[in-house]
């Protein structure tokens, strides 16, 4: 009878102990909960609030101005004067500017060709155009390569030189003003910089540079981005769709309405007097694209952007290479704000409204707001919330805004609007490691400077890969690499997972909003972030 009391009483003594354990913590949580946590949480919806707000009103004037570009402002042709340049019977080609074209390289073994070979084929007069090719490459076996292709196509009496630098000192800024440095560049007006990936038509020059030989207030003429493979993969349709709204709407009003815009890096022509009057490229941050262009727009310098000037490039197609990118992306323009506030502010050279433009909508809500807010409200206070039913979300900040905003940001791809759903969510995702990047910027932390190339697969490598997937059954398995798993696996993502998963079974059971629903499918794109999977799903049409 001892012996069976034993048994019964120790469960009993276990079951005292974690009640009064479970006790505790519940007495601990109601202590700090009314005076600490309700207030920080109340506060966090207040500014999480404000700032959709704010990106709200943003996303709802590019779209009024967008469409009354679309209706009535001129076009470009028109806004400048424009007229295309002809070869003389008895000058030749002199009336042509010198052109030089920059393709900044590193390590491309999938795309050296498709790109030297784009450059060496445009359409303009031979003995007018420079081509460098800037290799940065580490790998011999690519150098020689890059180096024969250049020989190749030098054979055949196109001016191009291959260049290379003893190292990688400043990354892409130091490659391009290294090429501006060489004494034949001194004949050059004109400088088109394309990536490696970058395939620019045969028409792209000629229609490019009558706007900046006939208008010399023009510094920059930008064309926009087309994506050979866009429809890889589920990652490559839901890049598209970001993309897209960049350039059809704000490349496009920031050009009509202020003469600026962020430069994008590749598929411009700039012209070499502003570069060098703005001070030259600077690898100060990562973003050295956009820096140029704000200051050079700080000296006055205007940019247009042509939205039918169209250039073919790639998309990363795997995660890790897109998430090296949007780092890259996210914390470059945050730490240019950091750095060139003050001198926006004090600039005197340009209007008032321009530097509000410049400094709130450009930077401010677009490279900082935008990504915390999408993040903070929507992956942590709201979520939140429920643990907390004391704080209240009104239904116009936590569903309505987000609502017109997320279709507001669709209208440029409208051929994936049945992605729009999943693109939310994606969208949240990414959110949480730009908002780290952000922060990463601002601070000027570790990873500041941090520069990865993007990995980049080529045509044949892409259609290899997508023409697996659907034609052989074990052929995704083969590309997911289970066996390579703790390589894909991205802690932060799968952690966020598990709090996301918890919130939405707390509402599932207490709640009374039911944004369980939400909850659990966000749960689930970011345990196949966490787990790197994303870019292995083949999007339907």
């Amino acid at each position: 009878m001892a012996e069976i009391s034993q048994k019964i009483l120790l469960p009993e003594t276990f079951q005292g102990v974690r009640d009064e354990i479970s006790g505790q913590i519940g007495m601990m949580w109601e202590l700090i909960k009314a005076p600490l946590i309700i207030p920080l949480l109340t506060l966090g919806v207040y500014i999480c609030l404000a700032m959709s707000l704010m990106l709200f009103m943003e996303r709802l004037y590019m779209g009024v101005v967008i469409i009354l570009v679309k209706l009535f402002w001129k076009k470009p042709e028109k806004r400048y004067k424009y007229e295309l340049l002809q070869e003389d019977l008895e000058m030749g080609s002199s009336n042509f500017p010198v052109v030089l074209i920059q393709i900044p390289m590193f390590n491309e073994k999938e795309v050296y060709k498709i790109s030297i070979g784009a450059a060496c084929g445009l359409s303009w007069p031979s003995d007018r155009l420079v081509i460098q090719v800037l290799d940065d490459s580490t790998d011999p076996t690519i150098k020689q390569m890059v180096e024969v292709e250049c020989q190749r196509w030098a054979s055949k009496g196109i001016n191009i030189t291959y260049q290379i630098r003893e190292n990688r000192v400043g990354y892409k800024a130091g490659a391009l003003k290294e090429g501006l440095k060489r004494s034949y560049v001194k004949h050059c007006e004109y400088v088109a910089i394309f990536d490696a990936d970058f395939r620019p038509e045969p028409d792209y020059l000629r229609r490019a540079i009558p706007f900046l030989v006939h208008n010399p207030q023009i510094a920059l003429v930008q064309g926009r981005w087309r994506f050979v493979n866009a429809d890889e993969c589920l990652l490559t349709r839901m890049q598209e769709m970001s993309l897209d709204y960049h350039f059809t709407v704000e490349q496009e009003v920031g050009s009509a309405t202020h003469a600026f815009f962020g430069f994008n890096g590749t598929a411009g022509v700039w012209r070499i007097a502003a570069i060098n009057e703005a001070g030259g490229w600077k690898d100060r941050t990562t973003v050295e694209d956009m820096d140029l262009a704000v200051r050079a727009s700080l000296r006055g310098w205007k940019f247009l952007y042509l939205g039918d000037l169209q250039v073919k490039s790639e998309l990363p197609s795997t995660f890790n290479a897109f998430r090296f990118q949007q780092h890259r992306w996210s914390c470059g323009p945050a730490n240019l704000f950091r750095k060139m506030v003050m001198e926006i502010i004090r600039n005197k050279n340009v209007t008032v409204w321009k530097k509000v433009y410049v400094i709130y909508s450009f930077f401010f809500v677009r490279k900082i707001i935008a990504h915390m807010v999408t993040f903070s409200f929507y992956c942590f206070v709201l979520p939140l919330t429920i643990l907390v039913p004391e704080v209240h979300v009104p239904i116009w900040g936590a569903v309505y805004i987000p609502s017109i905003i997320t279709i507001l940001n669709s209208v440029g791809t409208p051929r994936s609007i049945h992605l729009l759903f999943y693109w939310i969510l994606f969208e949240n995702v990414m959110s949480l490691h730009r908002t780290k990047a952000t922060l990463i910027g601002l601070l000027e932390a570790g990873r500041a400077n941090e520069w990865v190339v993007t990995e980049k697969l080529g045509d044949s490598a892409s259609k290899k890969d997508a023409n697996k997937n659907k034609t052989h059954t074990k052929g995704p398995a083969k590309r997911l690499g289970f066996f390579k798993l703790g390589n894909r696996m991205h802690t932060l993502e799968l952690g966020f997972g598990v709090f996301l998963f918890f919130c939405g079974c707390y509402d599932f059971v207490h709640g009374k909003n039911n944004y369980f629903v939400y909850l659990f499918l966000q749960t689930i794109t970011f345990l196949i972030a966490g787990f790197g999977y994303i870019g292995t799903i083949i999007p339907s049409s």
